[in-house]
Formats: C-alpha cells, sequence, structure tokens
C-alpha cells in the first residue's frame, strides 16, 4: 500500500472543521494553486476552500498528490513533537510546560521613542529594528490597524522601514492572521522576514521547515511568539465596549491587559474593564489552542510579572540568544535576570498548563501528554 498523503480533503476534516484551527493562515499561503481563501468577518477567522477543483471539502489538486496544506499547518496531527524535533533535536519532557528554552530573562528597551509606542519594555519593536539594522530581515510580518486606526481593525501587514515599524507597535487584542501579509512580501520580492504572531502563528516557520513545505519556509528567517491567551472578535468593541461603558473605537488611543482591560482614550481617560466581561467575545479558535507561550518561536515575549516596563523573554534558539546578546552589548536593552521576578516564570507556566489543557482528546496525543497531573 503506498504511504498516506493528506491533503485538503484531511485537513478540512480534522482540523478546520474538526475543532483544532486556530485560523494562522499557513495552509493559505504555501498553497501553490490559489484555491484557498480566509473568511475574517463575524468572528470565523478560517480557510476555506473556494467552490472549484473539489468543492470546499476536497481538491482535486490533492487528489493529484499536493500536500502543502497540511504540511504547512502547524496542528495537524503529531505537529508539536516533529517541531520540537526539527528546532531542538529532542521531544520536551514533561516539566516542560511552557515549551524548551534556553534562558528566561526580563528586558527593556533603552530607545526612548520606542519606549513610548511600544507594548511593555518594547523589546519586540527594538527586536524588529535591530534585525532591519543588521540585515537580518528586509521585512516583517506584523499585525496594524488598517487606515487611520480608528476602525481598530487589526490586519495582516508587510513592513520594511522603522517609520512602518514604529507605527506597528503596540498590541491589539483582536485577531490578524500575521502571515498572510507573506503574499505581499512575496510578490514585492522581500525574502528574508521576521513574523511576529501568538503562538498558532509563530508555529508556522518551524513548521513550514520542519515538513518540508516548499520554498515559503526558506523566506521565514526569526519568528517572534507574543504570549497569549486568548483574542477576541472584532464585536466587541461595539457590543461591550461602547454599548456598556460608552467607548467608541475612534476615541481608544491604547489597549492592554492586565488582569482587567485597560483602555486609554485619546481624550487622556482610563477605563477598566473586568475580563470576565470580556470572555464571550473569545475568537473560536482560540478556544483549543494549547500554546500560550508560543513555544516554537526563536523568542517569545509577553508582558507578565510585577514589572510593568518589562518585558520576559523566552529565547529558544541559538538564533535567539545571539540577537539577544548582541542587543545588550550594543546598549540597545537592558536584562535582568528572571529570577528577580520568579512569580512571572511561575505565571507563565500556570497559564500554560490552563491552555494545553484545551487541546482535545480527540486531537493527536503528543500535546496532552505533557499536561502536568498537578
Amino acid at each position: 500500500m503506498p504511504p498516506e498523503k493528506p491533503q485538503w480533503k484531511e485537513l478540512y476534516s480534522e482540523v478546520v472543521t474538526g475543532g483544532l484551527c486556530t485560523g494562522c493562515s499557513a495552509c493559505i499561503i504555501v498553497c501553490p494553486h490559489d484555491v484557498l481563501k480566509y473568511e475574517d468577518s463575524d468572528g470565523i477567522y478560517k480557510p476555506y476552500h473556494l467552490d472549484v477543483d473539489g468543492g470546499k471539502a476536497d481538491c482535486t489538486h490533492g487528489q493529484r498528490g499536493c500536500t502543502l496544506c497540511t504540511r504547512a499547518c502547524p496542528r495537524f496531527r503529531d505537529w508539536e513533537s516533529e517541531i520540537d524535533l526539527f528546532m531542538h533535536n529532542r521531544n520536551r519532557t514533561d516539566d516542560e510546560v511552557s515549551g524548551i528554552y534556553r534562558q528566561v530573562v526580563l528586558a527593556r528597551t533603552t530607545d526612548q521613542t520606542v519606549k513610548e509606542v511600544g507594548q511593555d519594555g518594547g523589546v519586540v519593536t527594538s527586536i524588529l529594528l535591530y534585525a532591519m539594522d543588521n540585515d537580518i530581515i528586509n521585512g516583517a510580518l506584523v499585525s496594524a490597524l488598517e487606515g487611520d486606526g480608528s476602525t481598530w481593525k487589526a490586519v495582516p501587514t508587510v513592513v520594511t522601514t522603522k517609520e512602518e515599524i514604529l507605527k506597528g507597535a503596540g498590541s491589539r487584542y483582536t485577531y490578524s492572521a500575521n502571515p498572510l501579509a507573506y503574499l505581499e512580501a512575496s510578490n514585492r520580492g522581500i525574502d528574508r522576514l521576521a513574523l511576529v504572531g501568538m503562538g498558532c502563528q509563530a508555529s508556522v516557520p518551524a513548521a513550514l521547515s520542519a515538513k518540508k513545505a516548499g520554498k515559503t519556509s526558506k523566506r521565514f528567517v526569526l519568528s517572534i511568539g507574543l504570549l497569549c491567551s486568548k483574542s477576541f472578535n472584532d464585536a466587541i468593541f461595539s457590543e461591550l465596549f461602547e454599548a456598556k461603558y460608552d467607548i467608541k473605537r475612534e476615541t481608544i488611543k491604547k489597549m492592554n491587559i492586565k488582569g482587567v482591560f485597560q483602555i486609554w482614550c485619546n481624550d487622556g481617560s482610563y477605563h477598566e474593564i473586568p475580563l470576565k466581561e470580556a470572555h464571550q467575545w473569545t475568537r473560536e479558535g482560540c478556544k483549543s489552542c494549547p500554546d500560550f507561550a508560543a513555544e516554537h518561536a526563536d523568542i517569545s515575549a509577553g508582558g507578565i510579572g510585577k514589572f510593568l516596563d518589562w518585558t520576559l523573554l523566552v529565547i529558544r534558539t541559538q538564533k535567539g540568544e545571539d540577537i539577544i546578546n548582541d542587543m545588550v552589548e550594543k546598549g540597545l536593552i537592558e536584562v535582568k535576570p528572571s529570577d528577580e521576578d520568579p512569580a512571572a516564570v511561575e505565571l507563565m507556566d500556570k497559564l500554560a498548563k490552563v491552555s494545553r489543557k484545551r487541546w482535545p482528546e480527540s486531537a493527536a496525543s503528543s500535546v496532552r501528554r505533557h499536561i502536568p497531573v498537578r
């Protein structure tokens, strides 16, 4: 019997409609036949197959042997162990609930401009600027606000200059499938890319390489992951912020989450909204995502812990470590050991454990094997 060649038919049944799809869009950017598109309205955030060449649940190209979509997907079957082995030459232990890493530090930028526009310690923005200045990358896939920002709709964006990186700084808590911006980057000939995204997206470059998903994998040279428990549907702006708190989206200047939803407005006002009030707007794809700690990035980053103007950095690869060490040596960021805030690492592991329990028992068991019993 010939080896199985899973294609869109299997991806559709096991992941897209099987409750595992995070909406990362990796399958779309590798599709060589342009038959996969992305739906991001009404809280859907999922790929779909054009009703040609096999229909929505099958693909004639797949029937002829194309398997790129399943090879790109970072949630298809035994994805975690495949990517761990590719990145680290070993599987994680049961104690490594937040993934495999080399070190964890607290860091913040030394650039005053970045401090003003960045989130928490501003380190992710500084890493992108460093990678661009040192010719490591010639572009990055990030989220940005559409138009003048007044709609607060996050959209996948290619940035190639300092000005564009600074404009895209800060956090949005609605979903943007950042890998989708690869299609524009490819058309523009941008071939050394950083990807910034939550764990579901930060896994994409490693998944592409681990499962040999074609030339697309060769264009990603750096993955920066954002610690993430969940994101929200765009409807949260009109149905919660405006309807209950009279906060119109066009008046919002900045948002953050520190146990509560923090919202700063252009008129100088500040608002706190209990997170429990936001739960009903949780994006569907987040409800079964097991990856809080962006476990397959080169560097993972999050604003958790007692130092609100510092970023918790999880350095996972040699590439990530080399970048951070050089940035410290050049005075671009300052760091201190994570044992100055051990509760931050404990919180990361705690939230990672909660997220890993989301992985359905019906899915590949590699994730659930590493859920601690306590």
